[in-house]
């Protein structure tokens, strides 16, 4: 069943509030990850390429964090340059909304504001499935 995703509020890396709400009109890919999870390793550059890619085509990528410790997200944010936006989840209360069971989890939304896509954890085809889901929800009508 297709729901609508949480209106939950994140802490953008810059400081700002992120609201997911405000996001309808795109296409959002959420991307929970934490510094000790050793696929996100992969993960986290593969979802940035793509975010590089597709946002000029109306993607949005938000890099979820959910480390107890910011310095822990710090740390490996240094080693993985990004362009995509970094959001923190610390008491887990997006995680929670979204349901996360695994890391990482990845939730794609649609112009709507509805979760279309859900992946737990990362394999070599994870990025290719998200590509191609993304370009679907894109090709959608607003």
């Amino acid at each position: 069943a297709v729901k609508e995703a949480p209106d939950v509020t994140l802490t953008a890396a810059s400081g700002t509030s992120l609201r997911i709400a405000d996001l309808k009109g795109r296409v959002v890919l959420l991307d929970f990850w934490a510094s000790w999870c050793i696929p996100c390793r992969k993960s986290f550059p593969e979802v940035d390429a793509l975010n590089t890619e597709l946002a000029p085509k109306g993607l949005t990528v938000i890099a979820v964090n959910v480390d107890e410790q910011r310095k822990n997200a710090d740390t490996f944010l240094q080693k993985y340059p990004h362009a995509m936006t970094v959001a923190f989840d610390r008491m887990g209360a997006a995680a929670r909304a979204f349901d996360v069971q695994a890391m990482p989890s990845t939730m794609i939304v649609d112009r709507a504001g509805r979760i279309r896509f859900t992946h737990m954890g990362y394999t070599e085809k994870t990025i290719g499935q998200f590509r191609s889901e993304v370009l679907q929800l894109l090709s959608e009508a607003k």
